[in-house]
């Protein structure tokens, strides 16, 4: 009788996940999505977002009507610390994160402390694991100690960034940073197990591109990294095929590392399996206002003629860096969306100041909004390219649509991508540290044209192989299964604290 009554209690047991993304549009939209897909695996959910990216979800997402589906679902919110008139776009996301570092934690734990009223549900009232943004790490770990509750983490980034992060040390050990000067840029670090060959100072995610080896941002983010082989596992948005070389070195220190993406593509093929969700339509996990008239005029564009760009949620840029790229992409003249966001120029740029011809050829042959649906921008048979800032859901999501990439990066991780999509697995090219109209339209015309065919073959094989890993039997498909079984053997902690 005592057996038969354990059995049951533990079929009746429903496990309930914390998701804690750092709050940024990239960081959000791929933890949202992973949320989803435990909860199509009937895992109960609380999402916790900041205050402000809570406000910007309600207002221009779908996210309560299209998580009602799942009965277990919950809506936190948290304060990041800042005014609401923060900018928190470009290198302010430091900012951010160093508030939520310093502000973040006590209150999370009186939350967690109390979850049963706050962060649970009835019928599974405490988080029984927690995952967190691995640039939380310390913050999840201290917690996960402290009350007894299994911490994963998730990076949010690719895995040659996350290893180039962890290898902080040994690139500092073998005197390969501090970078001297400009003259620098080009040289070979080869400290880091893996990229040896081919990666250059300039090619450092920017955090690591620094003159003073005790750099405080290179520290903190070598530290949080770090922290990802005392967590309990990893989560990555990668597939093997694309990055299995560097997911070998990461597993010598994080063993229990699961690779489960491309995960926009992932949670495509899950929700086509689910009776109840037989409709696909991609997730809208937008803090920004979607302008979907886009779609109709890429309705009426000829096949693979327009050249998409779009340089994400945080990257800001200069008037004359503005200019450089609008003149080259109507010098190229190639057909054009451009997504250019309200908050993406430092200083106004008055429309007397744009050039007469700039305007008519944009008018003739181009379109710029404020923000697009960007998956279902590259799956359209009119975009024959991808101008981007090489950001990491971007680049995931440009190779399953099979479209090749000019990589022009911001920061953070951005760079190292773009060095991938280029040299490593030949998915485009890379512009990194340039801004001239001239070699915009050269670009612009290599990928469209010259190079087009030899772009085709590459990105199709990747595609391929991307949607083999997220079907079922790829290695995503199974590795996600294996995630979900593990925090299905979590149990509610022995004691409150």
């Amino acid at each position: 009788m005592h057996m038969a009554h354990q059995t049951a209690t533990v079929q009746n047991f429903t496990p309930r996940v914390l998701i804690f993304p750092f709050p940024a549009q990239g960081h959000v939209n791929c933890m949202l999505q992973l949320a989803e897909l435990l909860g199509l695996a009937g895992i109960h959910v609380t999402f916790l977002n900041t205050d402000h990216v809570h406000r910007r979800l309600l207002q221009h997402a779908d996210i309560q009507a299209r998580f009602a589906a799942y009965p277990g679902f919950l809506l936190r919110t948290i304060s990041d610390g800042l005014p609401e008139d923060d900018p928190r776009s470009g290198n302010e996301m430091r900012h951010v994160l160093r508030s939520m570092l310093e502000t973040t934690k006590p209150v999370l734990k009186g939350m967690l402390s109390t979850c049963g009223d706050i962060l649970g549900s009835d019928s599974s009232p405490y988080i029984t694991c927690i995952i967190a943004d691995g640039i939380f790490g310390s913050l999840a770990n201290e917690l996960g100690n402290e009350l007894n509750i299994p911490v994963i983490h998730f990076r949010t980034i690719s895995a040659c960034c996350f290893w180039i992060y962890f290898s902080v040390p040994d690139i500092i050990k073998a005197e390969e940073l501090p970078i001297r000067g400009k003259e620098d840029m080009d040289r070979r670090i080869k400290s880091v197990a893996g990229m040896e060959t081919f990666l250059r100072c300039r090619d450092l995610p920017s955090f690591c591109q620094v003159s003073d080896e005790m750099d405080p941002q290179l520290h903190l983010v070598a530290r949080e990294t770090r922290q990802s082989s005392r967590a309990q596992s990893l989560i990555l948005n990668t597939y093997e095929d694309l990055e299995g070389p560097i997911v070998s070195h990461i597993r010598t220190h994080c063993p229990k590392t699961y690779t489960i993406g491309p995960l926009h593509a992932h949670l495509k093929v899950r929700l086509a399996k689910n009776v109840s969700t037989s409709t696909y339509t991609p997730s809208s996990n937008s803090i920004f206002e979607v302008d979907r008239s886009c779609m109709a005029w890429l309705d009426s564009q000829p096949f693979k003629s327009v050249i998409y760009v779009s340089f994400g949620s945080i990257t800001v840029m200069k008037r004359d860096t503005l200019m450089e790229f609008w003149h080259g992409l109507v010098n190229s003249n190639k057909r054009f969306l451009w997504v250019v966001r309200p908050d993406m120029v430092a200083g106004e740029v008055g429309n007397d100041e744009i050039p007469a011809e700039l305007v008519a050829a944009t008018r003739e042959r181009g379109y710029l909004t404020g923000w697009v649906p960007q998956e279902e921008v590259l799956a359209h048979g009119a975009v024959g390219g991808f101008l981007t800032h090489s950001g990491w859901n971007s680049t995931l999501e440009s190779i399953v649509a099979e479209v090749p990439m000019i990589c022009w990066p911001y920061f953070a991780d951005q760079p190292i991508i773009s060095r991938y999509v280029g040299e490593v697995w030949k998915l485009g090219m890379d512009m990194k540290g340039v801004c001239d109209r001239k070699i915009v339209e050269k670009m612009v015309n290599d990928l469209m044209v010259e190079r087009r065919e030899e772009s085709a073959r590459s990105t199709a094989e990747m595609a391929r192989l991307a949607r083999n890993s997220v079907n079922e039997g790829g290695s995503s498909y199974c590795n996600l299964d294996k995630l979900i079984e593990d925090i299905r053997l979590t149990r509610k902690r022995k004691s409150a604290p």
